[in-house]
């Protein structure tokens, strides 16, 4: 029943920003954990920042602190991923993801896929030098 779009990817030049969005129909975030995820081909899908809806905590992948920002719109059934300072191993397929329960977070496995039981279908971020 729950269904997340994932939307905001694009082509930019390593420095730009972008920000993307996921919606989600069907469910509304409460003590819960979410995340974005990246890929690209042949290699694994990796959670790269992570948000607890029930305490307010915000996990970021070494490759993006300081760079990448996830907030939440729990209101509307939104949340986003801003970046920052784009470089060109930036460029893969983002992916939004959510669960129902809290452990993800709450016990530090925000990064891996498993824990996340709603995916957005992936929007294209690729970034030129």
């Amino acid at each position: 029943q729950v269904h997340l779009v994932d939307s905001g990817g694009a082509s930019v030049q390593a420095g730009g920003s972008l920000r993307l969005s996921c919606s989600a129909s069907g469910w509304t975030y409460g003590s819960n954990c979410m995340a974005w995820f990246r890929q690209v081909a042949g290699k694994e899908r990796e959670g790269i920042v992570g948000f607890y809806t029930g305490g307010g905590a915000r996990f970021y992948a070494d490759s993006v602190k300081g760079r990448f920002t996830i907030s939440l719109d729990s209101a509307n059934n939104m949340f986003y991923l801003q970046m920052n300072n784009l470089k060109p191993e930036d460029t893969a397929m983002y992916y939004c993801a959510a669960s129902d329960g809290h452990g993800a977070c709450v016990y530090g496995r925000w990064s891996e896929s498993r824990s996340f039981t709603y995916w957005g279908q992936g929007t294209q971020v690729t970034v030129s030098s």
